[in-house]
């Protein structure tokens, strides 16, 4: 199923465990790897790098745009040569590719021909940015038609998956991804469900007969109470390391924030979260 990974890379080292993770994925799914730079055309038409120029050297708003496009692509192209220099030297299939445009855009064009997206929640503009995602990572959850692995910035093998279950059209999903992932890389399953009433044993019962097939370890979790905090609780105290969920929208918060769902277990999990829209 997940034959083809998307891994942006900009050189910083979110870009560098969204590797590492791709890399394993790549082994257990005999997968190839598709590393991706993207030289921001945003970053050479903000009026303020103008300003910047003098300290790089040039004379302002002489050719401005040409030398920041030249010296772009050349920092590109020695970080794919690093992510061409780890694929050899752990022996996966990659290719490589070297594009231009606004870079959450480009890698969502891109993700047309992948099965999957694997990003930091940072990037190298970390400094830059604010709140818990990257703006680019974040322009990609809301955009992406693949499903987007968010990783943080530190690498650890994955052995106890959670799947977050809530009947939404987005968790159905997620759910059919995490059962060709745990029953490749055999792992044990936790399906996880939070209500408020009795719609949750019904919701955990569609989770059970959809699973019976897979012939995998599950167990079967219903918990009341707030649905995100008490993701999280369940994630923290069982020592999940991957959690599985569709990206929740409520009104108008999604084109804002993810959703307050998606948004709260994001800030509150440590370890990557699988995505899908």
């Amino acid at each position: 199923m997940f034959k083809n990974i998307l891994i942006p890379q900009d050189g910083s080292k979110h870009s560098r465990s969204a590797l590492a993770y791709g890399i394993w994925l790549a082994r257990k799914f005999d997968a190839k790897i598709m590393g991706l730079y993207v030289v921001d055309v945003v970053a050479m038409e903000g009026p303020f790098l103008h300003d910047l120029s003098g300290s790089l050297g040039f004379e302002p708003f002489l050719n401005f745009s040409t030398k920041m496009r030249e010296i772009l692509e050349t920092k590109g192209q020695g970080i794919l040569n690093e992510f061409k220099d780890t694929c050899e030297r752990e022996n996966v299939s990659y290719d490589s590719v070297h594009d231009f445009g606004i870079v959450a855009n480009t890698i969502c064009e891109r993700a047309k021909l992948a099965d999957m997206i694997i990003m930091g929640r940072r990037g190298i503009n970390i400094q830059f940015e604010y709140g818990l995602l990257g703006s680019t990572t974040e322009g990609v959850i809301r955009k992406s038609s693949k499903p987007v692995i968010i990783v943080p910035d530190e690498y650890n093998e994955l052995s106890k998956p959670l799947l977050a279950y809530d009947g939404s059209f987005t968790a159905s999903k997620a759910m059919r991804s995490v059962a060709e992932f745990v029953k490749i890389l055999k792992l044990p399953l936790t399906v996880l469900t939070v209500s408020r009433d009795k719609n949750g044993e019904t919701l955990l019962k569609e989770a059970q007969d959809y699973f019976k097939p897979y012939n995998i370890q599950t167990q079967f979790v219903l918990l009341k109470g707030d649905v995100p905090q008490e993701i999280v609780r369940y994630y923290k105290e069982k020592k999940h390391d991957i959690l599985f969920m569709g990206v929740t929208s409520h009104s108008r918060i999604v084109e804002m924030v993810l959703g307050s769902t998606t948004e709260y277990v994001m800030r509150s999990v440590n370890g990557p979260v699988f995505l899908e829209r």
